[in-house]
């Protein structure tokens, strides 16, 4: 099945995790723009924004895994933290188990609360719940900035080595398979 996923897979990832930067940029500006002038259309437009968000990191996400699983080792995370012969467990542990991994599950964490806010928070004054998201956006464009200039999981290799180097003996352990995600 994994097969058949299309191979532009990683790209789009790559390409959902800018997207996501750029609606966290607009996120924060718009909805504090909105409160400032007190219109409540911009207001408004920080919970779509902020499901939007989500969604694109989570398609990021999710092309990290499948670029882990699938063993495409033109990816110089993968092929620093990965190996054909590992159990499927610590392949998909292997996605956040490094830097970049863990602050790109970080950064998704992060989006499913921003993303609950306008889910479970409809009760909250529309000023409110506008400028939470916008705070949180903040933040997420702090980090999406930091891994798009500084850490980027979706760097590729050229030429595209056969074989990755393996995960870190030390990270194969059940404990770090379910404990980021738990977290």
């Amino acid at each position: 099945i994994l097969m058949m996923l299309p191979p532009l897979t990683v790209e789009a990832g790559h390409l959902a995790m800018l997207l996501a930067f750029a609606l966290a940029i607009c996120a924060s500006f718009v909805p504090i723009w909105g409160w400032r002038t007190n219109d409540g259309r911009l207001m408004d437009m920080a919970s779509p924004l902020a499901l939007t968000q989500c969604l694109f990191v989570a398609i990021s996400f999710l092309a990290l895994v499948y670029a882990y699983v699938s063993g495409d080792f033109s990816l110089k995370n993968v092929y620093a933290n990965s190996h054909t012969d590992k159990p499927l467990i610590y392949k998909i542990t292997g996605t956040w188990g490094n830097h970049e991994g863990s602050i790109l599950l970080w950064v998704l964490i992060l989006v499913l609360f921003s993303a609950s806010v306008p889910i479970f928070g409809r009760h909250l004054p529309q000023d409110l719940r506008a400028l939470v998201i916008a705070v949180q956006s903040w933040i997420t464009a702090a980090f999406l900035a930091f891994i798009i200039f500084t850490s980027n999981p979706f760097e590729r290799l050229d030429p595209a080595p056969t074989q990755g180097q393996d995960l870190n003996p030390i990270l194969q352990d059940l404990g770090l398979a379910i404990h980021p995600p738990l977290l």
